[in-house]
């Protein structure tokens, strides 16, 4: 019985001096040419668009429809990550300020969904987005 414990124990250190490196291989110089790092383009961020969820802020402001702009938050099953509509409105957003000269986004509404095609549930926000020129 005391030779099992004697054997593992073996075992265990021999395969630890596996895992080390060879000294027969040549240690990597860490002096190398420092590597010149690709040039990456600037990208243009397109202007923030704010979320109006009341019309009555648009009383008396110069304003233009640019269309319907929609977001929406997808749970393809019933174990991946609930939808949610703070998702769902940012994705607006951003489809908003893809918009030429849109500025803001008019909430219309939000709500989750069941049974659509390719997700469990689903959380999609419908708004217009807007080109709200300063006086």
């Amino acid at each position: 019985m005391r030779a099992l414990p004697i054997c593992l124990l073996a075992l265990t250190l021999s395969g630890c001096s596996l895992l080390s490196r060879s000294p027969v291989e040549p240690a990597k110089s860490t002096a190398d040419a420092p590597k010149a790092e690709p040039v990456k383009p600037k990208v243009t961020r397109p202007a923030p668009v704010r979320i109006i969820t009341d019309a009555t802020e648009l009383v008396g402001k110069p304003f233009r429809d640019l269309g319907e702009v929609t977001g929406e938050s997808c749970q393809a099953t019933n174990q991946d990550s609930p939808p949610n509509i703070p998702t769902a409105r940012k994705r607006m957003q951003i489809a908003a300020s893809k918009k030429a000269k849109a500025n803001a986004v008019l909430l219309h509404s939000c709500e989750v969904t069941s049974g659509e095609a390719g997700c469990y549930r689903q959380a999609v926000c419908v708004g217009s987005a807007l080109d709200i020129s300063a006086k």
